[in-house]
């Protein structure tokens, strides 16, 4: 037999009663933002651009001026002063003001966009300083010959330096917290995986194009560089928008009054960040891990020009340190939302330890060097990406920027110290530079002995899904 098609039925008028619905369309809250699908794919794009030239600066200016002072042959006690001590003593100093001030301010434009807007020009201008730093250094000693001409440089380059350090450092102690502030927290760590693959492209570009050609081009490099920055980032935080924030508790019973001094305030300030033995045991955490990269970041130039690697195969060889990075950056970010940041960042402290630890013993050659240190990028790459989002996921949301500034504060006197205390060692040694990477060892086992302690009281308070940080 045939089968005879059934008939349709009619279509059924919808009841009053009922009216039909449609299924509303997926939101994203963050305290009185919500996005939709369309508003969270607009924030991403502005964030990311602004991460674009924000590391656009971080990849360039750090190797072009550890370039520029090799070249002018400091003694690498004076190397690690000015490129970690310096900037690190500033951080000590203003990341808890700016920290707390930001946290308790409200304005027009928010907590934190007036803070970025009114540092960016000086960090501008003093990357375009230390472009024509080398110029004027030529002006200045021309009406001073009696003087050393390594002296005058240096004096010429640190007065830029420090005010685009300055500006750098009030600058980074604002930008978590927007983040912070903007990004659903459910969407931290894939954000910063994007995050850390813009920064890795930015790399990339630098490092495979550009820093070869540094020595004949340094003042146009870093000039084009600084004018790029100054205009993009302005731009992304105009187009940032903050949403509104509770009152902040009274000024005089807040930790605000820090900036009055060491009064009530400051007491009140370092009372609630290091009385209680869980953050301590992060910050030591934070402290040890992130140190851990330091020593072969610091002197990695002069490690591989005392080997006869040429800046060219060395940007080559960080290029594709990036790459690899690159690839892995997304993935890892997808982990850390579904493992939790703190599991990753132990899984990448425990890779490290062993890389530092071949390159302590094998890193004795051009090729062995460079793979050791691409080793090393890869794995300080895959820490930072997945310890991105640590703070906002273990400090008080709003209270994340002072505690984040209280962990800078304990990072700081041994970033001042590490640097010049290593480079001093290095010397006495006759230039052996292989200690970088055993100090870097014993740091990453430090940080992972330190992690483990804060997983056990980590998973008392809750856990990844019901973590509450402790008031």
């Amino acid at each position: 037999m045939t089968p005879t098609p059934a008939t349709p039925s009619p279509p059924q008028e919808p009841s009053g009663l009922f009216p039909p619905t449609t299924p509303a369309a997926k939101t994203w809250k963050v305290g009185t933002l919500t996005y939709t699908s369309a508003g969270l794919v607009a924030l991403f794009c502005w964030l990311l651009l602004g991460d674009f030239v924000w590391s656009m600066r971080e990849r360039s200016i750090g190797p072009m001026t550890h370039w520029y002072l090799n070249h002018l042959n400091v003694p690498s006690v004076l190397f690690g002063l000015l490129l970690s001590s310096f900037p690190a003593a500033l951080a000590f100093v203003l990341m808890p003001i700016i920290s707390v001030k930001s946290d308790h301010y409200r304005g027009k434009w928010g907590r934190r966009i007036p803070f970025l807007l009114f540092t960016t020009p000086f960090a501008a201008c003093g990357m375009i300083g230390l472009a024509f730093s080398p110029v004027l250094a030529k002006w200045v000693h021309s009406h001073f010959p009696g003087q050393s001409e390594m002296f005058v440089s240096v004096v010429c380059f640190g007065v830029f330096w420090a005010a685009f350090e300055l500006a750098t450092i009030i600058g980074g102690s604002v930008f978590g917290g927007l983040v912070n502030d903007v990004v659903p927290k459910e969407l931290l760590g894939r954000f910063y995986g994007l995050f850390r693959a813009v920064s890795l492209i930015d790399g990339m570009i630098f490092n495979y194009w550009i820093i070869g050609k540094v020595p004949e081009h340094y003042t146009l490099i870093m000039a084009i560089v600084g004018i790029i920055y100054g205009v993009a980032f302005t731009w992304v935080c105009l187009k940032i928008k903050e949403g509104g924030y509770p009152p902040p508790p009274p000024r005089d019973t807040t930790t605000q009054t820090a900036l009055q001094g060491f009064g009530r305030g400051s007491l009140k300030y370092f009372r609630e960040c290091f009385s209680k033995p869980y953050y301590l045991s992060v910050f030591l955490m934070m402290t040890a891990s992130f140190l851990a990269f330091s020593p072969i970041n610091v002197f990695a130039i002069p490690y591989a020009r005392s080997l006869g690697v040429n800046m060219d195969t060395y940007g080559k060889c960080l290029a594709l340190t990036f790459l690899i990075s690159l690839g892995l950056s997304y993935f890892i970010g997808w982990l850390v939302d579904a493992f939790h940041p703190l599991r990753m960042a132990m899984a990448a402290l425990l890779g490290y330890a062993m890389v530092t630890a071949w390159g302590w013993f094998y890193a004795t050659t051009p090729d062995r060097f460079l793979a050791a240190w691409v080793a090393h990028g890869v794995l300080s790459g895959c820490f930072f990406t997945s310890a991105a989002s640590l703070g906002q996921r273990l400090y008080p949301r709003e209270k994340f920027a002072q505690y984040a500034s209280a962990s800078a504060m304990m990072m700081a006197p041994c970033n001042m110290t590490l640097a010049p205390l290593l480079g001093l060692f290095i010397d006495q040694t006759g230039k052996i530079y292989q200690y970088t990477f055993l100090a870097g060892g014993l740091l990453a086992l430090t940080g992972l002995a330190m992690a483990l302690v804060v997983h056990r009281q980590f998973i008392n308070l809750g856990g990844p899904k019901g973590y509450v940080a402790p008031a």
